[in-house]
């Protein structure tokens, strides 16, 4: 499995994992500019935005890890972007879905409130 197909694979795993959780999944890639969110979904009364990061092995570091600083002021543009652009007023989480899957394991770790906007 390449990258782009292990992405994909991961992200469809995500969105089955999230909505067993009772999510209501809203929209899957949504992009501003050249950004993307890889998932925006309801939870309750929560807006929630999950990046969803997939490796194939955690020896490098848990697939979390990769949710830098930069990448988070990137999926926050395109949270507020979707936000005003669907006119939502509703209270906004940010999560990450970290998953390592392999021909030996699939291991799903999610990260609710996993980072927040700075004011």
């Amino acid at each position: 499995m390449n990258n782009i197909e292990l992405g994909v694979f991961g992200e469809t795993l995500a969105e089955r994992f999230l909505i067993q959780k009772g999510y209501q999944i809203l929209e899957k890639n949504v992009r501003f500019k050249r950004l993307e969110a890889d998932i925006i979904a309801l939870h309750g009364d929560l807006l929630v935005v999950v990046e969803v990061k997939t490796r194939q092995t955690a020896e490098i570091g848990e697939p979390w890890r990769a949710v830098t600083r930069s990448k988070q002021k990137q999926i926050i543009q395109v949270a507020n972007y979707y936000i005003c652009k669907n006119n939502i007023h509703k209270e906004t989480r940010f999560d990450i879905v970290s998953i390592v899957h392999n021909s030996h394991r699939t291991n799903i770790e999610h990260i609710e409130d996993a980072f927040y906007p700075l004011v």
